[in-house]
């Protein structure tokens, strides 16, 4: 893939992801202050995540079948609809129909992308590479979405959050998957790779059946559970420690730099290191990170190891996806990632409910020693990934 296409496909998911970035951000504010309870606001913003859990494979199997440009297009045209929504309606039923839609693209969008960019590399060291540029576009987008939304429900009314500049925040929100769609139109599209002839018919499950891919979804999970654990852990273990909002806010800031940082550095080291080592190293320095955290005093400290844990886990989901192109057959990629992206997304919902509960039980810096202690375990199967020949 040529650089300059692999810029525009960057840019494409940029606008889409930022859209819904940039509602999960809007549509609280405005149910807040229309008086909607705290209970209420966690509902709303579970249902952007919640079409993602259940549509991930059928967007998985229409990539499969349609291509790249079909999807993305029925992804811009329903995050679209969805902030436009809010913008003629701005009630609270309307914003859970955003939600929903704008979460649904973002996902849908996601699997065309990564689908597209891997079968338009053409070897092991590219495929790391393209994967490793294309992961900093979810980082730029949820920086992006936020910053544009919080300036616009500030500035673009009459005064700051009155309902005009709410409502020029959803227009802005319904232009960016427009050129969402200008930026990636033109992208080369490689013929589709129809399953091999006589073969029965297949269902997404059967990929669980495979016992490298198995281990590859589990591995990715561990990592997956270590970031959720960091996010969810960290702001109330420094709560424990004294240590301010905007402190404990700089350190998963600094979290997120990193993890954003080694992304831009990782196709440098594409060339020179298996996805394999690149996943063990990872995980050992996370098994490391969890065990020190919770003996950490100072905000110093714990920053240094956000920024460290950042390194470890932003390296992860590159080389995750490499492999997964290389283990899963051209013609079933679509479903391989809706399948992983299930996976991720059902997680996130469960994990931060049982890291509360094993809280409460043992304390909040026991999560992190008994997740480090998984993930020590699971360190095995990460040295058990092995990439074959890929079948057609």
């Amino acid at each position: 893939m040529k650089g300059s296409e692999l810029l525009r496909v960057i840019g494409a998911q940029v606008c889409l992801h930022a859209t819904m970035a940039g509602m999960r951000l809007a549509t609280p504010l405005l149910a807040l202050q229309q008086g909607y309870s705290a209970a209420a606001v966690g509902v709303l913003i579970a249902l952007f995540a919640l079409t993602q859990v259940f549509l991930a494979l059928p967007a998985g199997r229409f990539a499969d079948r349609h291509g790249f440009k079909r999807p993305l297009l029925l992804s811009v045209i329903a995050a679209s609809l969805g902030a436009g929504l809010v913008w003629a309606f701005p009630v609270f039923p309307s914003m859970c129909v955003a939600a929903l839609l704008t979460g649904g693209a973002t996902g849908a969008t996601v699997i065309a992308l990564q689908r597209h960019v891997g079968r338009s590399a053409t070897t092991p060291t590219e495929l790391k590479r393209v994967f490793s540029w294309l992961a900093i576009a979810p980082a730029v987008a949820n920086f992006v979405g936020p910053f544009l939304a919080g300036l616009l429900i500030d500035h673009a009314g009459r005064a700051a959050a009155d309902m005009l500049a709410f409502r020029v925040c959803f227009a802005a929100m319904a232009l960016l998957p427009v050129l969402c769609w200008l930026m990636a139109r033109g992208a080369h599209e490689p013929p589709p790779t129809p399953p091999p002839r006589g073969a029965a018919r297949t269902r997404a499950w059967d990929l669980l059946r495979e016992p490298m891919f198995r281990r590859l979804l589990f591995v990715n999970w561990l990592q997956s559970s270590s970031w959720d654990v960091h996010a969810f852990v960290l702001p109330v273990l420094g709560h424990e420690r004294g240590i301010s909002a905007s402190v404990i806010g700089s350190i998963l800031g600094a979290f997120a730099i990193a993890a954003a940082v080694i992304r831009i550095v990782l196709p440098a080291i594409a060339s020179r290191a298996s996805e394999r080592s690149v996943i063990f190293v990872s995980t050992l320095v996370t098994v490391g990170v969890f065990l020190v955290y919770p003996l950490l005093p100072s905000a110093l400290s714990m920053g240094v190891c956000s920024v460290v844990l950042g390194f470890a886990l932003g390296a992860v989901q590159p080389m995750v996806m490499s492999m997964l192109h290389q283990i899963t057959p051209h013609s079933r990629h679509g479903e391989a990632l809706g399948l992983r992206l299930m996976t991720i997304n059902a997680s996130s919902v469960a994990m931060p409910m049982l890291f509360g509960s094993l809280g409460a039980l043992i304390g909040i810096g026991g999560v992190f020693w008994v997740v480090g202690g998984v993930v020590a375990l699971g360190a095995r199967a990460t040295w058990g990934l092995k990439v074959r020949e890929e079948r057609a």
